[in-house]
């Protein structure tokens, strides 16, 4: 490895500023209430194409990282989640915030989100080489399971009606096999249209979807950050919003050594949770805080505060958003499936940089892999300075109209959309794919699905055709190769496994 090179593309004064604005950019997408760090990169991945690698690069993990971490920000002063993953917070960061201790409680989201992300990093440079060694021994049958593994995660992720994501995701297929045939070179459901001919490309859906669909829902829905509509909310239903609570004149402005020593089993058991689950295809922090909440809930020995203002529990949840990260980010580097719908985006960050995520890249490009855990080293570590700095100041921005970042999330969605190709079919496909995502969300179907079909629909294909020419040329070829039959019965587990275990539940409640 050329380390002169990894320590220059880390550390050059051009990566670290472009990184540095990723990250105050990810406060104040976490902090706004119904953006998301997924919708920050995708509007954002367009405006990189002309970046060097690790400036791009550098820039997206930073809002990737901070914005999940920001999510807490609005959790903890105003009981609303900036992000999905800061849901858990709101469990005991605004009780800590009403008791008179809001700086406390936003250092510890600033403090564990750091600590529990680099964690996440640690796992993620300690796991990521030797899976990606043993992945090398995949060949199509094996990477026809992967993909058809990660596709079962749409039960997963299709949130309360199965059918429902499983029907998004026959779409988002659908979609993903509109051009040449990979193998055969043969064109398909282009309609004799030249346009058609190389497919729809995927970052313009990926903005309309997660850009242009959520600023229409915005739109669509009651604007309660609106100052006006506020007044007029708390005359006539006499509902109270408070701007922040305010903070006594005795409360603490940090934990000590003490404190953040007798959390150390609880931190580290939500790490650990946080870990895997992130490297479970489909899942996200929003899951990791939940589950890590209730975990160390379990074995504490305060599990009578929790819930009810503990500082443990919001270190949990906080340390489990970001923790989440470096999990997901081990899944979509060593096998190109994407662990949540930002990793998905980030996979066409580093295919628009010529980097296929998978095996291939640790073992044809490790000098970029090691710049990839460098800049999110350098990303926690900006954070962790950063975060006590920009907490309650971009809080400040939750009072903005909702319809003034609606309106300028759809400006930036058209203008990346344009930029990538300087193509107005792409600002078609971005504008389609936005109206259908807030059909959808409008609809309550889930979008995950469409993330999963699109990325791992021609794997599956190109893979699974690959596998038939191979002798015998039958089926039987995934059941005789012992990594693709555990794939296989893992598959099987994630699409059967919860009904299974709902009925079992059923049976014995009976």
């Amino acid at each position: 490895m050329d380390w002169s090179y990894i320590i220059a593309s880390v550390l050059s004064p051009s990566v670290l500023l472009y990184t540095l604005g990723g990250i105050i950019l990810g406060m104040f997408i976490g902090a706004m209430p119904g953006l998301s760090a997924t919708m920050g990169v995708a509007i954002l991945l367009p405006l990189t194409f002309w970046l060097e690698p690790s400036c791009g690069l550098g820039m997206l993990l930073g809002i990737y990282n901070s914005a999940i971490y920001a999510g807490g920000i609005s959790a903890i002063l105003l009981g609303v989640p900036g992000t999905p993953a800061s849901i858990a917070s709101t469990f005991d960061g605004v009780k800590i915030s009403k008791r008179g201790e809001p700086t406390l409680a936003l250092w510890i989201n600033t403090f564990y989100s750091v600590i529990g992300g680099l964690f996440g990093v640690l796992c993620l440079m300690v796991a990521s080489f030797p899976i990606a060694r043993f992945a090398l021994r995949f060949g199509p049958p094996e990477y026809t399971m992967v993909a058809v593994f990660g596709l079962s995660m749409m039960v997963a992720v299709s949130g309360k009606s199965i059918s429902k994501g499983v029907f998004v995701g026959f779409i988002g297929m659908a979609v993903a096999m509109v051009g040449i045939d990979p193998m055969n070179g043969i064109k398909r459901f282009t309609f004799d249209q030249f346009l058609l001919i190389d497919g729809f490309q995927f970052v313009p859906i990926m903005i309309g979807l997660f850009g242009i669909g959520e600023a229409l829902k915005q739109f669509a829905e009651s604007p309660v950050s609106h100052t006006k509509f506020v007044k007029k909310l708390d005359k006539k239903d006499k509902v109270v919003i408070s701007d922040f609570v305010k903070e006594s004149k005795d409360a603490r402005k940090h934990q000590s050594w003490r404190e953040i020593w007798k959390a150390k089993w609880a931190f580290l058991v939500a790490s650990v949770i946080s870990v895997i689950v992130g490297a479970i295809p489909g899942t996200g922090g929003d899951i990791a805080s939940l589950v890590s909440w209730t975990q160390c809930r379990n074995f504490s020995k305060e599990k009578d505060l929790y819930g009810e203002g503990s500082e443990e529990a919001l270190a949990v949840t906080c340390a489990a958003n970001n923790a989440c990260i470096g999990g997901a980010m081990t899944t979509m580097l060593t096998l190109g499936i994407p662990g949540d719908s930002v990793t998905a985006i980030l996979i066409g960050a580093l295919m628009m940089y010529n980097y296929t995520p998978g095996p291939l890249l640790f073992s044809e490009h490790p000098d970029m892999v090691i710049v990839l855990f460098g800049i999110l080293i350098v990303c926690n570590i900006m954070i962790l300075f950063t975060g006590n700095l920009g907490s309650k100041l971009f809080a400040q921005f939750t009072k903005l109209p909702r319809s003034w970042i609606s309106v300028t999330i759809i400006i930036f969605s058209l203008v990346g959309s344009y930029a990538i190709q300087n193509s107005v079919f792409d600002v078609i496909v971005c504008l389609v794919a936005g109206l259908f995502g807030f059909l959808l969300a409008r609809g309550d179907f889930p979008t995950g699905p469409i993330v999963l079909a699109l990325i791992l629909g021609e794997m599956v294909e190109s893979n699974f055709i690959r596998t038939m020419m191979l002798p015998p040329g039958t089926y039987s070829t995934f059941f005789v190769r012992p990594i693709s039959l555990v794939l296989i019965i893992l598959t099987v587990l994630s699409l059967f496994g919860p009904s299974v275990i709902k009925r079992i539940k059923k049976a014995r409640n009976k």
